[in-house]
C-alpha cells in the first residue's frame, strides 16, 4: 500500500470559486479516489490562499478587515467545494497558526543554512501616501508584451514576471501619481545556488516532459534571487526578527499544504513527518494550472530542499478552460462560478465532463455548452443508467433476486479484465482514455441487452428464468462500468451501491460477479439535462448604449477597426442619423482623469467617478463601465470626457458628464484614452 499526499492549488479568498477552480479540484479528487479505489491511503488536503496586497484591498473596499473578508470566503470555498462532492481530508487556511509556524521553521532553517541574503533595494514609493508601495499597488504596462493596467509583480494576459520597476508608465493604486524609487531592506532566497539540483529533479519525471522543456527558458536565462519580503502595509505574517517586514505571499501560499497536513495530523492523531521529512517515504503529489508554474517546480522544491523537507513526487499540470470557445470573460457572460452552476444543475454532469477532456498533458480545454448536454445525456443517461433502469424492473418481477449464474460469463470477464487497465489510466491522469474506453464498454453491454430483448422474452411464462438470467448479466455490466466510474460519478456510484446491495470499494471487486443478491427497489441515477437550463450558465450581458456617429479620437485599448466610439455612461444623445462638422464642434471633449473610483449601492452597472479635467475642474460622473472595470483598476487613468454634456440628476446623485468607450458586438467595452502624453486639461480634436 502506497501513502500518498495530494494537494491542489490554493485557491485566492478574495473571490467565489469559479469553473476553473472547480475543474482543477475536480481532476484532483477524481484521482485521488481512484487511488483509493487501489487500495492506496490517499489524502488529499488544500486550504484558502490569504494573505497579500488584494487581500487588503478588496478588504478596505468593503469597509471590513481582511479577517472578516477570508472568514466569509473560506465558509464559500468549503461550502461550494463540498457541493461539487470534492472529498478534502482537510481544508484549511494560510492565515492559521500551523501555517506561521511552518512558514517561521523554514525561513530560520534557510537562513541559518545561509540561503538568505539581505540587502537594499530601490522600491517604488508613495509620496504624497507616504508609504512604500506593495507590488499590486503598483500598475502600469507590461514590460514583456505592453498590456495595459497591469499589476507590479505579474502580467494576467502573458504571464511575465516582473518587479514594480519594471513597468512601463507606473502609478500608485493609492494616489494615482506616478512613484518614485527609494530604498529599503529587503530579504532574497538565494535559488540559483539549487539550480543543479532542480535540472536534475526537472528532468527526473517530476514533471511532465512539456513542463521540464518551458522550465528550460528559466534555465537559460538565469535563475534569479527571489525577494521573499514586502514593507508594510502587508496582510500576512511579520518576519521575526524583521519589525515591519512581511513573508511575500508566494513565500506562505505553498507552505499551506504543510500547513493543511499538520492540522489533519493533529485532528487525526497521524504524524506530520511521515509526510514531510527529508526521508520520507510517502508521496507528494501537486495539482495547479500551468500559470503557476514557476512558483512549484522551481522556487517551492529549492525552499523544500533547502529548508532540510522532501520535494514533491510528482507536480500535474493541467491547461487553461474556455467556455463556448472563449476566454472566461466577465463581460461575455462566461465567468460562470461554482455557486451560479449549482444552484442550476447537480454536479456530476460537471464532473463527468470535465473528465472526459482532461488528458495528461497541458493542453487548453472547451467547455462547450452544448456538447456538455449531449454527452452526459448520450453516455450517462442514455448508456450507463439505461443499462440498469431497463433491467431492474425485470428483475423485481422476478422476485428482486439476481439469477444463481451468467448466461455469458466470458462476456463478463472481459469487463472485468480491464479494470487494472481502467485503473492506470486514472493514476496517469489520462481520464480521457479512461472515459473513452468505460463508453465503448456500455455500448457492448447495451448491444447485449439489445440482441437478448428480455422484454420479447419475458412475453412467454416459460422463459422467465430466461430473463432473470440476461437481466443479471446486464446489472453485472452495469456494476462494473459503475465501479469504473466511481471516482468520477461519487454520488451516482454510492446509490448504485445501495440498489445492488453491496458498496463500490475496490477496483478488485469486480472480479467476483453479484449472483443470487437481492436488489433494492431501483430509483433513477441521472436525470437528463435540460438545453435551455444549461443555456443560462451564460449571463445575459447589458445592451450595448446608443451609438453616436463614428468621430476622430484618441485610441482605444484593444479596440479593432470595426469598434465605433459610444457613450456608456447615462445620459446619452440619441446618436442617430448624419451629424455635420458643426455639430461635433458643440462637444467639449477633454482629457480627464480619475482620481477616485468606487462602487454604487443599488446599481450593478455604474461605477462613481472623480475625474480631474485640469484647471480645479473636478466632475463627478457615473459611467456604466463596472462590467469591464474593477474601482481600483481606475485609479489614476485617463480618459475623454464629454465636458459640456448638461448635469444629469439621478437617483445616486448628480453626473457632469460623460465617459467615452468603445465597443462592438461583442459583450463589454473599452475605455477611450489618450495617448501617452495626455493630461488633464488637454482638449480632444
Amino acid at each position: 500500500m502506497r501513502r500518498i499526499l495530494v494537494t491542489s492549488a490554493l485557491p485566492y479568498a478574495n473571490g467565489p470559486l469559479h469553473f476553473g477552480h472547480i475543474l482543477e479540484a475536480v481532476q484532483t479528487d477524481i484521482w485521488a479516489r481512484a487511488m483509493r479505489l487501489s487500495g492506496h491511503e490517499c489524502r488529499y488536503v488544500c486550504a484558502d490562499d490569504t494573505h497579500g496586497t488584494p487581500i487588503m484591498l478588496k478588504a478596505q473596499a468593503e469597509g471590513i478587515t481582511p479577517e472578516e473578508l477570508i472568514a466569509g470566503i473560506e465558509a464559500e470555498h468549503r461550502a461550494t467545494y463540498q457541493d461539487f462532492l470534492i472529498d478534502h481530508a482537510f481544508f484549511h487556511s494560510t492565515h492559521s497558526d500551523e501555517n506561521r509556524l511552518c512558514t517561521e521553521t523554514i525561513f530560520k532553517a534557510l537562513d541559518a543554512a545561509g540561503h538568505i541574503t539581505r540587502r537594499s533595494i530601490r522600491q517604488a514609493y508613495d509620496e504624497t501616501a507616504q508609504m512604500f508601495l506593495p507590488d499590486r499597488y503598483v500598475k502600469g504596462m507590461c514590460p514583456k508584451c505592453d498590456a495595459q493596467d497591469q499589476y507590479g509583480d505579474s502580467c494576467e494576459v502573458c504571464g511575465a514576471t516582473y518587479s514594480p520597476s519594471d513597468l512601463k508608465n507606473p502609478l500608485s493604486v493609492i494616489s494615482g501619481t506616478p512613484p518614485v524609487e527609494r530604498e529599503s531592506e529587503h530579504l532574497f532566497f538565494h535559488l540559483a545556488a539549487f539550480e543543479s539540483m532542480l535540472k536534475e529533479w526537472t528532468r527526473s519525471g517530476a514533471i511532465h516532459e512539456s513542463v521540464a522543456n518551458k522550465l528550460e527558458e528559466w534555465f537559460s536565462g538565469g535563475l534569479r534571487d527571489w525577494d521573499i519580503s514586502r514593507d508594510a502595509p502587508y496582510f500576512g505574517f511579520e518576519i521575526p526578527g524583521h519589525p515591519g517586514k512581511y513573508f511575500y505571499v508566494w513565500l506562505d501560499a505553498p507552505v499551506g499544504y504543510m500547513a493543511a497536513s499538520l492540522a489533519l495530523a493533529k485532528r487525526d492523531g497521524l504524524i506530520f513527518d511521515d509526510w514531510w521529512s527529508a526521508d520520507s517515504t510517502a508521496e507528494l503529489h501537486h495539482f495547479i494550472g500551468k500559470d503557476i508554474l514557476y512558483f512549484h517546480t522551481l522556487f517551492w522544491p529549492a525552499v523544500l530542499q533547502g529548508a532540510g523537507y522532501r520535494r514533491p513526487t510528482q507536480v500535474h499540470a493541467h491547461g487553461f478552460l474556455t467556455v463556448n470557445g472563449q476566454k472566461m470573460s466577465k463581460s461575455r457572460g462566461t465567468f460562470i462560478t461554482g455557486r451560479r452552476y449549482l444552484e442550476r444543475l447537480p454536479p456530476e454532469p460537471l464532473r463527468y465532463y470535465f473528465a472526459a477532456k482532461l488528458g495528461p498533458g497541458i493542453d487548453d480545454m472547451d467547455l462547450s455548452l452544448e456538447d456538455f448536454v449531449s454527452r452526459f445525456n448520450s453516455d450517462v443517461v442514455g448508456k450507463l443508467v439505461n443499462i440498469a433502469s431497463r433491467c431492474a424492473g425485470f428483475v423485481a418481477r422476478g422476485g428482486g433476486h439476481l439469477a444463481p449464474k451468467l448466461p455469458d460469463p466470458n462476456l463478463y470477464d472481459e469487463f472485468a479484465a480491464v479494470a487494472h487497465r481502467i485503473a492506470s489510466l486514472y493514476e496517469s491522469r489520462d481520464f480521457i482514455a479512461a472515459i473513452r474506453e468505460i463508453a465503448a464498454l456500455a455500448d457492448r453491454a447495451n448491444q447485449y441487452i439489445d440482441a437478448q430483448k428480455p422484454w420479447n422474452l419475458a412475453k412467454d411464462p416459460a422463459r422467465v428464468d430466461d430473463v432473470l438470467a440476461v437481466c443479471t448479466q446486464g446489472i453485472n455490466l452495469f456494476r462494473t462500468l459503475m465501479t469504473y466510474l466511481s471516482p468520477v460519478l461519487p454520488a451516482m456510484a454510492e446509490r448504485a451501491g445501495k440498489f445492488l446491495g453491496h458498496p463500490i470499494l475496490r477496483w478488485d471487486d469486480v472480479q467476483q460477479p453479484l449472483l443470487g443478491s437481492v436488489l433494492a427497489p431501483y430509483e433513477p441515477l441521472a436525470t437528463r439535462l435540460d438545453p435551455k437550463v444549461v443555456a443560462t450558465l451564460i449571463e445575459e450581458t447589458p445592451a450595448a448604449a446608443p451609438t453616436p456617429t463614428a468621430v476622430t479620437t484618441p485610441k482605444a485599448e484593444a479596440a479593432t477597426p470595426a469598434n465605433t466610439v459610444a457613450v456608456v455612461a447615462p445620459p446619452s444623445p440619441d446618436g442617430k442619423g448624419e451629424v455635420t462638422i458643426d455639430d461635433f464642434s458643440k462637444l467639449d471633449l477633454r482629457v480627464g482623469k480619475v482620481l477616485e473610483c468606487g462602487l454604487v449601492d443599488g446599481s450593478d452597472k455604474l461605477l462613481r467617478l472623480q475625474i480631474d479635467l485640469g484647471n480645479g475642474d473636478v466632475r463627478q460622473i457615473f459611467s456604466g463601465i463596472r462590467e469591464s472595470y474593477s474601482p481600483e483598476a481606475m485609479i489614476g487613468r485617463h480618459v475623454v470626457v464629454i465636458a459640456n454634456l448638461k448635469p444629469r440628476k439621478m437617483r445616486f446623485g448628480i453626473s457632469q458628464g460623460m465617459v467615452l468607450c468603445a465597443s462592438n458586438d461583442s459583450p463589454g467595452v473599452f475605455l477611450v484614452s489618450p495617448d501617452e502624453g495626455g493630461a488633464p486639461g488637454m482638449t480632444v480634436t
